[in-house]
């Protein structure tokens, strides 16, 4: 494994590194607004929400490496204290790609990416029509980190309003994981599509504790066809399915017969269990996973 400290590398390839590694992220794409009120644009993904009551965000305009200047973002932050978060989805990635340009301050990223700016409610910036959810914010706490290029520049905004578009609710009212269409923030160039093959569910653990890890059959532990994943899902139950249940499934499930009844030896077996296990896995079929592996 390579080893590095931050010293290690020029700092431009080491903030690469971490933006590679740490991703991907979240975009907070800020409307803010100067004293004078110029509007401005701009992305980051050094950005998260953090608690919801009350509803706090920090994203970071970080110094720029090259030169150690800081954003407009940050200048109109701390003249205003107020701005509006947008997410990006993917309908207007290359738009946003665009208002990332550093123009001149005063000059609208609105106006130059092509996007259409509305009135907000309860704070001075405006939101951006294309993004699904907007929200308007105060600003409370800009914490700096450093004074040396890539350092950041936390700032802790309060949502007052949150807006979200009628075009990705589903029927009940709810943000449809689908129709939002998020994009997230990789290294270099590189941005990720939460969408299709993308988007998969993880089951919370059971709120009366699983069984754990620890409790996994030596022979299910060790196995050559069970994944980590896999193990991390039979380990999630809270039990194991009892003696009639397993009877009962062995009766009503053809290839679980047909496998009990191959004449091999113990080691070829086992791995036939397990294989149709992971299989069972693979599609979220714990319950079924667990009474072929405990017909083994």
């Amino acid at each position: 494994m390579k080893t590095i400290t931050p010293k290690d590398l020029p700092l431009a390839e080491f903030h690469n590194a971490l933006l590679t590694a740490i991703s991907p992220r979240p975009i907070c794409f800020a409307s803010t607004i100067d004293a004078a009120g110029n509007p401005n644009l701009s992305p980051f993904s050094f950005f998260n929400v953090f608690g919801s009551n009350p509803t706090r965000f920090i994203f970071s305009p970080a110094r720029r490496v090259r030169d150690n200047t800081i954003k407009h973002t940050l200048e109109n932050a701390m003249e205003t204290k107020e701005v509006v978060i947008n997410v990006v989805n993917y309908a207007m990635v290359q738009q946003m790609s665009l208002a990332s340009c550093e123009y001149p301050k005063g000059v609208s990223e609105f106006e130059k990416a092509g996007f259409t700016p509305i009135a907000s409610q309860m704070v001075k910036p405006f939101r951006v029509k294309e993004s699904p959810v907007q929200f308007e914010c105060k600003i409370v706490d800009i914490i700096e980190t450093g004074k040396e290029g890539g350092a950041g520049n936390l700032i802790i905004a309060e949502m007052l309003l949150m807006h979200i578009s009628p075009d990705v609710l589903t029927a009940d009212g709810k943000i449809d994981q689908h129709k939002i269409d998020l994009v997230g923030r990789l290294g270099s160039d590189w941005y990720v599509r939460a969408s299709g093959n993308a988007l998969f569910e993880v089951a919370k653990p059971a709120k009366n504790l699983g069984i754990g890890f620890d409790n996994l059959p030596a022979q299910i532990k060790n196995s050559r066809f069970l994944t980590g994943n896999s193990l991390g899902m039979l380990a999630n139950v809270e039990q194991l399915p009892d003696v009639d249940s397993i009877e009962i499934y062995q009766r009503m499930n053809k290839d679980l017969m047909h496998l009990k009844q191959q004449d091999l030896d113990k080691e070829g077996k086992s791995a036939l269990f397990h294989q149709m296990a992971q299989q069972l896995l693979q599609k979220g079929m714990v319950t079924e996973a667990w009474k072929v592996l405990l017909s083994e």
